[in-house]
């Protein structure tokens, strides 16, 4: 069964994307398809940030963009060595927040302890951090221009002080029409087609729905997280699964069951 994935592939230490693998597992034939491509923004000031840990109670992450804009600004700024030797063990002796598997293993590779990566997202993220402490000093958050604001508002609510600074932005690949119509037309119409962010659902929607035609009504769509769900269904799209985690096995148990269960 063929189904459409929207995201980049990210090869794992076997030498294939999870979820390509984990899909196949269950028999689905999936493709990725890339839509979204990022800049980064504000790096001389984020850099200057991660200078002075002394500064914060910690770090959120909830995107890996996130932490690849802290990678770029030690590359840039040549602290890598620094940051071996004093600023990643001072940034350790505080908490390092993350949303999902993804994020948590990149954090892991720049050094650093990660901590809720089992919450699947940023609300559920949000609830475990305001269990845990209610720091004097801010969390320091990188986040991407299109951030939600669940997690900001309940750890204002709460008291627990946070400190944004916005240090990339989504825009469309500029790939997505043509690769689009290359799976369409050797493919054809996949059985399912799931989206990875609210974003990536902006950029593509109306190609697919150009391309699949009448059509679109056999596709059952999937969202990797209730806000990619909440704006699938904002276009009044029907949303046939929405994976219990953000993680391979949890769109492809989700998937099995939307694409086994009849139609009414």
């Amino acid at each position: 069964m063929k189904v459409l994935l929207l995201k980049d592939p990210k090869e794992d230490d076997c030498g294939q994307d999870p979820y390509i693998r984990e899909l196949g597992l269950y028999g689905f034939e999936a493709t990725l398809i890339p839509v979204l491509s990022f800049e980064f923004l504000s790096l001389p000031s984020f850099s200057e940030k991660l200078s002075h840990p002394e500064g914060y109670g910690g770090l959120i992450f909830t995107s890996p963009r996130a932490v690849e804009a802290v990678e770029l600004c030690l590359e840039k700024d040549n602290k890598t060595e620094v940051w071996k030797h004093s600023l990643k063990e001072k940034w350790n002796a505080k908490t390092v927040y993350v949303v999902g598997n993804a994020t948590a293993s990149l954090v892991n590779k720049i050094g650093l302890d990660a901590e809720g990566a089992n919450c699947g997202n940023a609300e559920k993220l949000a609830e475990y951090i305001c269990s845990r402490e209610s720091p004097a000093l801010p969390l320091l958050f990188p986040c991407g221009t299109v951030k939600g604001e669940i997690l900001p508002q309940m750890l204002k609510d709460r008291g627990i002080p946070m400190e944004s600074i916005t240090v990339y932005q989504k825009v469309p690949h500029p790939g997505i029409q043509v690769n689009l119509n290359s799976y369409y037309a050797k493919q054809g119409i996949p059985a399912s087609i799931t989206f990875f962010s609210p974003s990536g659902l902006a950029y593509s929607l109306k190609h697919i729905q150009e391309l699949s035609g009448d059509n679109i009504d056999r596709i059952k769509f999937a969202a990797i997280g209730p806000s990619t769900a909440r704006a699938l269904a904002a276009q009044g799209l029907p949303v046939s699964c929405t994976a219990e985690s953000p993680t391979p096995q949890g769109l492809a148990t989700g998937l099995l069951l939307a694409l086994e269960a009849p139609r009414c």
